[in-house]
């Protein structure tokens, strides 16, 4: 190995113990001085969140598109909007079914979404106990024709008015009543009619089924009239009332508005959507409007108390509280915590922290907070480095508090109280650059 190269080695040799020294010296930092720079970074994050009043120069408010507005107190309209979906009037929806047992002959009406008008044949049943009271009924005509005296008419008439009864509770229509009296013939099968106008909606029988008393045959629905249902969001509830006005809209209709009203509140809220369902009532005379169809529905509603309402826009939500920069006397913005109440369309209510008249930033808000921010950082910052400088000062190479009284390692005199190469302080027995203990009058290898 050269001269060179020895040269190197013995310099990096050094360089690596001095690394290691100056290592072990300094340590881990003291309890305090972790506390201290613990609180510096604390209070520098909670800086950030501190906003500062803005001042922008014309053409800065300008060029970032900065505008004000002032603060309206008035009384809010609201416009709730929601969704719902059309299904049956259930006070106009008719159910078919048979109060005897029989058997289903031939079907007149086969088919859901059939329209029907009241007094329509629907089925022609066989039933045994109908073709009784039909045989019943033949008789006591036949018996009141026939009758010699008074009281065998009287009797004859009883059990006739007792023969009709018995055919009506079946819902035996009148006419087939009127036939069998007059005529005396009886059919094997009895026709059923439908009870109301409307449209088929279920039909669950089929020609040759048996029917039971109760079983359900067909479900008619009166579609001249339906219903809304809409789920309407809690914290919006207060905005519906009973009567109140709506404006709904079909998909299937883009073009069209229908005037709905409110008919009902119902009187529960649901745990999972956290919604209430309000009932519209709709006129649907021309039947375009069908069970099912989803609706846009808007409801009109105005506050009955005037407040503070100023623009969406100029609200800065940063999820613990809401900000508004309010421009001040001298033409600084400053920010300001409110409370923001309902919102309707582009403008919310201002429950706290604003008055009417006052000017606020409407556009562009979130470019002044982040300016603001920016200020505020820059003021922590700046205060973080002058408390780092101030810290720094009485402090060795190695990071070590000094003693006031100590000098250099310059050779000038040092106080009892010294400190060695590596910035430990040492009594007034120093030591020598061998590490050897000397009393306080001795002098060091320097002659000193």
């Amino acid at each position: 190995m050269n001269t060179r190269s020895q040269f190197i080695v013995s310099v990096l040799i050094v360089t690596a113990a001095a690394a290691v020294t100056v290592a072990f010296t300094r340590g881990e930092p003291s309890a305090a001085e972790a506390a201290q720079e613990g609180h510096d970074h604390a209070a520098m994050l909670a800086g950030m969140d501190e906003a500062q009043p803005v001042r922008l120069s014309e053409a800065d408010a300008r060029r970032i598109g900065v505008s004000l507005v002032a603060a309206e107190e008035r009384a809010l309209t609201f416009r709730l909007e929601a969704l719902g979906v059309a299904t049956y009037d259930e006070t106009r929806l008719r159910v078919v079914n048979p109060k005897v047992e029989g058997w289903v002959e031939h079907l007149h009406v086969d088919f859901n979404g059939a329209p029907v008008r009241a007094g329509q044949p629907l089925m022609d049943i066989y039933a045994p106990q109908l073709v009784s009271a039909q045989e019943e009924l033949a008789l006591a005509a036949r018996l009141v024709r026939e009758a010699g005296t008074e009281r065998a008419s009287e009797n004859a008439g009883a059990l006739l008015e007792s023969a009709r009864r018995r055919l009506a509770y079946w819902d035996i229509p009148g006419e087939t009543v009127r036939r069998v009296e007059e005529t005396g013939e009886i059919r094997r099968t009895v026709t059923m009619v439908a009870p109301a106008t409307g449209v088929v909606v279920e039909k669950s029988v089929v020609e040759g089924d048996r029917i039971m008393p109760g079983m359900v045959l067909y479900r008619i629905a009166d579609l001249s009239r339906i219903w809304v249902e809409v789920d309407v969001f809690e914290t919006d509830l207060g905005l519906v009332r009973m009567g109140q006005a709506a404006e709904v809209r079909f998909e299937a209709f883009p073009a069209e508005t229908f005037g709905a009203r409110v008919t009902y509140l119902h009187p529960t809220v649901s745990l999972d959507s956290r919604t209430g369902r309000v009932r519209l009532e709709l006129d649907n005379t021309g039947g375009r409007l069908r069970p099912g169809m989803y609706a846009r529905v808007t409801l009109a509603s105005t506050a009955g108390e005037p407040t503070v309402v100023v623009p969406r826009s100029a609200v800065l939500e940063t999820g613990e509280r809401a900000l508004v920069f309010v421009e001040g006397a001298d033409g600084s913005l400053e920010p300001r915590e409110v409370r923001p109440g309902r919102v309707s369309g582009r403008e919310v209510e201002i429950l706290l922290g604003l008055r009417a008249g006052e000017r606020v930033v409407s556009t562009a808000s979130f470019l002044v907070d982040a300016e603001s921010n920016l200020g505020a950082l820059t003021e922590m910052s700046g205060a973080a480095a002058g408390a780092d400088s101030a810290a720094m000062d009485g402090m060795d190479h190695s990071g070590h508090e000094m003693p006031a009284d100590t000098v250099d390692h310059s050779g000038h005199v040092m106080p009892a109280d010294t400190v060695d190469h590596s910035g430990h302080v040492m009594p007034a027995d120093t030591v020598d650059h061998s590490g050897h203990v000397m009393p306080a009058d001795t002098v060091d290898h320097s002659g000193h």
